[in-house]
């Protein structure tokens, strides 16, 4: 991981899409900082590409992609992706699996949610899970008092001891069926949406993040940010990003949107002297 602000300034203005994790990537201490609004904003009007890749469920992906300042949202690690066309004034919601195999999950979710509740006192099921179509999501330092790291390991085990896929964000343990995680629907919402093939572009491409569950991301895209928080998992992600900004949250995003908002300036002066 190398500094942002060691960036090369050709690299950072080859960039033309943003897409980062919400928590703990654009949040800070559990609340949306108005820098790191404004930031997506201030991306958007620049004219690049912007995306919310997130573990957070359906039901916040809706209003996100319809009120937020980006082009849609991943949600659900890939479960699924909502793009709201305003012209049209329709929300395209696109999933990975059928909407039987989904209902037919769910009762497979409660027995989980039954045996790890049951088998790691202190942990709950998220607040956020009746928004949620395709996963069961586990609350270990969220809404209750933080879990020590072998519980939250426990949890994770107990997920892929049913059989399930698992992964670990900054505030919850996901688990849920199917061949999919967050890059694989993401390479399905540039290609639907935004028109970009994945493969011939990942070298313009930022993903932002924090914690385990962005590893498939940031092991993908070369110039992938962590916020500084992202340190708190060093030795635990399967893969690091390869730059990381100075700043935790929020403010490591707006820091990362300062770079390239202000290299995407000096290049397009160049252009048009």
């Amino acid at each position: 991981m190398r500094p942002l602000d060691a960036m090369p300034a050709e690299t950072a203005a080859s960039i033309h899409t943003v897409m980062a994790d919400i928590d703990d990537t654009l949040t800070t201490d559990g609340s949306l900082p108005a820098k790191a609004y404004s930031a997506l904003e201030r991306l958007k009007a620049a004219g690049f590409h912007v995306a919310a890749i997130t573990g957070r469920p359906a039901g916040w992906c809706d209003m996100i992609a319809r009120f937020w300042p980006v082009d849609g949202v991943v949600g659900e690690n890939g479960a699924l992706y909502y793009a709201y066309d305003r012209t049209a004034r329709k929300m395209n919601r696109v999933f990975a699996t059928s909407d039987t195999v989904r209902r037919h999950n769910q009762t497979r979710y409660e027995k989980i949610a039954e045996r790890i509740l049951k088998e790691v006192p202190g942990s709950a099921v998220s607040a956020d899970q009746s928004f949620r179509e395709a996963d069961l999501a586990i609350d270990f330092c969220e809404d209750v008092a933080p879990l020590r790291q072998q519980d939250v390991e426990r949890i994770k085990a107990i997920f892929e001891d049913e059989g399930a896929v698992a992964k670990v964000s900054s505030i919850h343990v996901n688990g849920w069926y199917g061949a999919y995680d967050k890059l694989t629907m993401t390479r399905r919402f540039t290609s639907d949406v935004l028109g970009v093939d994945l493969e011939t572009e990942k070298d313009r491409i930022v993903f932002c993040g924090d914690s385990p569950n962005d590893a498939p991301m940031f092991g993908y895209f070369p110039n992938a940010c962590g916020v500084a928080n992202v340190l708190d998992f060093k030795g635990r992600i399967e893969a690091e990003p390869g730059w990381i900004a100075s700043e935790r949250g929020g403010a490591g995003f707006a820091e990362l949107a300062d770079v390239l908002i202000a290299a995407k300036k000096t290049s397009d002066r160049r252009i048009s002297a």
